[in-house]
């Protein structure tokens, strides 16, 4: 695996976010996935990298946030379909059953899609962070019914833990057109 961990901070401020990003990537050499304003008028920054680099940007980045921080997530060793789902570069040969999960946070989100990836073989579509969302996020993933069964629970039970679960759904057998149109663009 080529980046071991990804970092999220979430902040309240946009110019404080464009400066802890700036903060960010000087401390450690760390990959910049997404930086940009969210809604509603807040801002976030995810990053990946190996493990030690992570964890010391993020440290500083925190340190950075100051009391405009809202949250921050590290994953040391994410799941490697999580980054390739959340930069839009997945390629799914084949759609079998699908499965959707939408939260109300975007490090909830992250969470869960590592979880879901972690618990069983289904493969993730997409991980949607807030862009266009409200500041929402959601995850797509397809798979074996059972797998996606499985999988989804395992994700929804972390999001509700939180009491961030939005919605889900799961469609067995999913129409070509839906595909094409609706899940993979």
């Amino acid at each position: 695996m080529k980046e071991p961990a990804i970092g999220l901070i979430e902040l309240k401020s946009v110019a404080r976010g464009v400066f802890v990003t700036d903060v960010v990537v000087k401390k450690a050499p760390v990959r910049i996935l997404e930086t940009h304003p969210i809604c509603p008028g807040k801002y976030m920054l995810l990053i990946c990298g190996e493990v030690a680099d992570i964890e010391e940007s993020m440290k500083a980045g925190i340190e950075a946030a100051g009391d405009l921080l809202i949250n921050s997530l590290t994953i040391p060793f994410v799941h490697n379909s999580v980054i390739p789902a959340i930069t839009g570069t997945t390629v799914i040969k084949e759609f079998k059953s699908v499965g959707i999960i939408e939260s109300f946070s975007i490090s909830s989100c992250i969470v869960a899609a590592d979880l879901a990836a972690k618990e069983t073989p289904i493969e993730l579509v997409e991980v949607r962070l807030a862009q266009g969302l409200g500041g929402k996020g959601y995850i797509v993933m397809t798979g074996e019914l059972a797998d996606v069964e499985i999988s989804m629970d395992v994700a929804k039970k972390f999001i509700r833990s939180e009491g961030l679960l939005a919605a889900s759904e799961i469609i067995p057998s999913p129409h070509p057109d839906l595909i094409s149109k609706a899940l993979y663009w």
